[in-house]
């Protein structure tokens, strides 16, 4: 009775272990895959220059500049006519009407100078604000061109410095024909709170003090009179 009750004791120690080694591990849940992530490029450079919007804002710029160039043609041609006066009629002219001439040469010098400097500022301020209103304009049309599309990772195509992009990945021309259609105009922000204008301050009785004249440079021959460039403006 010892001897079977050990064996039987036996038996269920080894196949009670050995069924144990044999079960299968528990399933474990399967994490679902995973869409691709999705990628597009787009083109403002090509916007810019196809869209109505763009093509406003490069108009005015565009007029902008030939303005501000015939003016300072006009100016020019004034200098170099100073100029040529001076030096063809250094001999029949006295020395009232050179230095009188000097004079004028010298002051169109400096107006052309900072002319050219302003113009230039105005273009240059101009093209940052009509810059600034075309990307509020078109931020909308392209966040409704993502989401529609769900693309994950958006590349600017002349920033990204791909050698190739497939022609499929480019959303250029889906986000032109959006931008050019207007449903997509950005909320108009709201106004600012009105602020009470401060008081304006009592008249002073005190005479503000005034510039001296400026003193005339000296006349120097014709000889060395240096012609004034026309200096276009930068775009």
């Amino acid at each position: 009775m010892t001897r079977f009750s050990a064996a039987a004791v036996f038996s269920v120690l080894v196949f009670g272990t050995t069924a144990f080694a044999q079960a299968p591990p528990p399933a474990t849940a399967v994490p679902p895959p995973q869409a691709p992530l999705r990628m597009a490029f787009l083109d403002l450079q090509r916007i810019a220059a196809e869209s109505a919007e763009g093509k406003v804002a490069s108009g005015k710029v565009q007029a902008l500049t030939q303005k501000k160039s015939a003016e300072l043609q006009d100016k020019t041609k004034q200098l170099q006519g100073n100029q040529q006066k001076l030096q063809q009629g250094g001999a029949v002219l006295n020395e009232a009407a050179r230095a009188q001439t000097q004079r004028e040469i010298d002051r169109l010098t400096v107006e052309i100078d900072r002319f050219q400097e302003d113009a230039n500022a105005e273009v240059q301020e101009m093209q940052q604000s009509l810059q600034a209103e075309f990307q509020e304009k078109l931020r909308p049309v392209v966040d409704s061109v993502v989401k529609e599309l769900a693309i994950g990772l958006l590349f600017s195509a002349g920033d990204a410095g791909a050698i190739y992009v497939d022609p499929s990945l480019d959303i250029t021309g889906e986000v032109i024909k959006r931008f050019d259609s207007g449903k997509y105009a950005a909320a108009p922000k709201p106004p600012a709170p009105a602020t009470a204008k401060p008081a304006a301050p009592a008249p002073s009785t005190t005479t503000k003090p005034t510039m001296p004249p400026a003193v005339p440079p000296a006349a120097t021959p014709p000889a060395t009179q240096k012609p004034a460039p026309a200096i276009p403006v930068k775009p």
